[in-house]
């Protein structure tokens, strides 16, 4: 593909595609038609107008992407004219996310996890079984192409795949849009409109893909998925993620399982909106201090004070304030915010509100991972019937306060979990971190102060305005305060996510589960946490606990392992993961990873003496990485590698 325009034209279904995101084109110099002689008199805008548009690139290569199954030379052409984007720009963009493609394909697409979780129950020969039925992955056959996909955040039943299929969608049809925001201040996005509809709707006819999610995945069920899309396994109720369901003494699960999702009065039947009120009743520097006060640190792994950093965004001078909630859950084992989303959409929506509110922020973006259809349903529903009922828009619950949600979709990029990475996305820009400082509180997403929080974070706010800080804080510990959710999967009975108090052991959780007869090793945190051994199971979990022990508590992924695994090649596994989702940026990260993967490769099969080199040159490159990539990927792409050799001994 010219990386310049080409003249390339549009076919009719594209650019309604395009203009169902961006409205139809105002003159011939945007993609219109023709030009006009009133086009060739004056040309209207300028960089500002186009800097204010650059963040609908996204939206519209989701547009394309969704009706046609990829971007075209012509379409992506039409993007960029509309947007006033180069396109080299545009291409790097398209070319960054893996869920687009620039090339043909077929319209189905079935993505067939086989990350760590579901290697460890039978991925590679329900990939084999694909290849004797469907051909090579990335083969053509019957209308559908299927290829191999990192997680996809349904670990509790793998194996799992899921089945995007292009085109129009007439069995969802738009509702009406509420009111819209104005933006309270320069620099920030345009209209408020996100996958073909505006903000809050659910899918006009055309706007998105069909998606049918298939766990635990067999290659009969995919051969009829793919065939038949709309007769395809449906997947199974939330609850069935939650062994836990009806216990009265969770917290962030009592309504998943029990309460409708879809239901704003069941929401509100059990309590919902509580803590909006009180929130209200307080003032945004009293909610804040009531954050502060019961220790709520952040859940993604980083364990930030969430308090101090929504104060330090308060404080800003520079205005507007954004809220960004990170639902972009990509660390291989993590499905928790998966499940909160779609069992409970309400209460973020709520969380959200009262984040924005003490922040000072009007406008909260929830950037959803792309690979979450369902999420996206459930939270667009519930989107648009808190603004039908005046829980989000120009003045929430009558308080004069005035606030919106906008759902943006990622497309497949592991290192848009990263804070800064997330704004770029938004922004129109590769999903590329930026080097800190200036930290988010000061210049965030578009330059402005912003807050970013992770979904389970946000929803632990609710319980502390409900029951107040003190009565929050008794449970855990005196530096993990609260309840955690524990992404329970791999070798065990009853795989799923568990909420436990900060505080239990290890073996506590393996207890509620059901280990297996021999566990071989449990990995703490994902694919950049760290392995512990069977002897290590009494390790109290929290964050100070797991650090005291060598390990990382992360994002909360637990994932057990028998003696049937073989390690060597689940660390591989781990290695191409990194290697596939580094962005390329920086060079200790961009070449680190791939020598990594290189070493194990060489290793894999062989222990002692002959691989001694190889760990040498292992050790020389992780340090590297940790001390000098720009972001978390690289800084911890050795971690779990380096607990495998020393911990478990792993090639001795």
């Amino acid at each position: 593909m010219d990386l310049k325009y080409t003249g390339a034209v549009p076919s009719a279904t594209e650019r309604d595609a395009v203009d169902g995101v961006l409205g139809p084109a105002p003159s011939g110099w945007e993609g219109g038609a023709e030009r006009t002689d009133e086009d060739l008199r004056w040309a209207k805008g300028g960089a500002s107008a186009a800097r204010d548009r650059r963040d609908q690139l996204l939206p519209a290569l989701h547009a394309v992407n969704d009706r046609m199954g990829w971007i075209s030379e012509g379409a992506l052409d039409y993007i960029c004219r509309r947007l006033t984007v180069p396109p080299a720009e545009a291409y790097g963009v398209a070319t960054f996310y893996s869920m687009f493609s620039v090339r043909p394909r077929p319209a189905k697409v079935l993505h067939v996890c086989t990350d760590l979780a579901c290697a460890a129950r039978g991925s590679a020969e329900l990939c084999a079984d694909l290849t004797e039925s469907f051909g090579p992955a990335g083969t053509a056959t019957e209308g559908a192409v299927w290829q191999e996909s990192p997680c996809l955040g349904l670990c509790e039943r793998a194996p799992a795949a899921l089945l995007l299929q292009a085109g129009e969608t007439p069995d969802a049809p738009a509702r009406p849009a509420g009111p819209a925001l104005e933006d309270p201040g320069s620099g920030g996005p345009g209209p408020l409109v996100t996958g073909g509809v505006e903000v809050g709707n659910e899918p006009a006819a055309g706007a998105r893909r069909c998606a049918a999610v298939i766990a635990p995945a067999t290659a009969p069920a995919l051969l009829t998925a793919t065939r038949s899309p709309a007769t395809a396994p449906t997947e199974p109720p939330a609850q069935a993620a939650t062994p836990q369901a009806g216990d009265p003494e969770l917290v962030l699960l009592r309504r998943i399982g029990t309460v409708d999702p879809a239901s704003l009065d069941a929401y509100r039947a059990t309590g919902g909106y509580t803590a909006l009120r009180r929130a209200f009743a307080l003032g945004p520097a009293a909610v804040t201090r009531e954050v502060l006060d019961a220790g709520l640190v952040g859940r993604g792994g980083a364990a930030f004070p969430t308090g101090r950093k929504w104060q330090a965004t308060a404080q800003q001078p520079d205005t507007p304030h954004y809220l960004v909630c990170n639902a972009d859950e990509s660390e291989p084992g993590t499905f928790k915010d998966r499940v909160l989303m779609e069992g409970d959409p309400y209460a973020l929506v709520e969380a959200m509100t009262i984040a924005g509110f003490a922040i000072g922020a009007h406008h909260g973006y929830l950037y959803l991972r792309g690979e979450y259809p369902r999420a996206y349903e459930r939270l667009s529903h519930a989107l648009n019937q808190a603004r039908t009922r005046g829980l989000l828009g120009p003045d929430v619950l009558g308080q004069g306060y005035a606030f919106d949600i906008e759902i943006r979709r990622g497309a497949g990029a592991y290192i848009c979990g990263e804070e800064t990475a997330i704004f770029n996305s938004i922004e129109g820009q590769r999903g590329e971190p930026r080097s800190k400082p200036p930290f988010p509180v000061e210049k965030g997403l578009f330059g402005k102060p912003t807050a970013v929080n992770n979904v389970e974070t946000l929803l632990n706010v609710l319980p502390i305005l409900e029951h107040g800080a003190a009565a929050y804080a008794a449970t855990g510990t005196g530096s993990s305060t609260g309840t955690k959710l524990f992404c329970v999967s791999g070798q065990v009975a009853r795989p799923g996510i568990y909420e436990l108090p900060f505080g239990a052991t290890l073996r506590e959780l393996l207890e509620l589960a059901g280990p297996p007869d021999r566990v071989r090793a449990v990995l703490l945190g994902g694919a950049a946490g760290g392995f512990v051994r069977p002897d290590e199971l009494d390790i109290p979990l929290t964050f100070e606990g797991t650090r005291a022990a060598g390990t990382t508590l992360g994002s909360g992924v637990v994932l057990v392992l028998d003696d049937s695994v073989e390690l060597p090649r689940i660390l591989l596994r781990i290695a191409e993961f990194f290697r596939d989702e580094s962005c390329g940026q920086c060079v200790p990260c961009r070449v680190g990873t791939v020598r990594q993967e290189e070493a194990l490769h060489r290793i894999k099969d062989r222990t002692g003496a002959a691989a001694a080199d190889d760990i040498a040159l292992l050790r020389e490159v992780g340090r590297a990485m940790r001390d000098a990539s720009i972001c978390g990927l690289g800084q911890t792409a050795w971690n779990a590698v380096e607990s495998a050799i020393d911990r478990l001994g792993v090639y001795r």
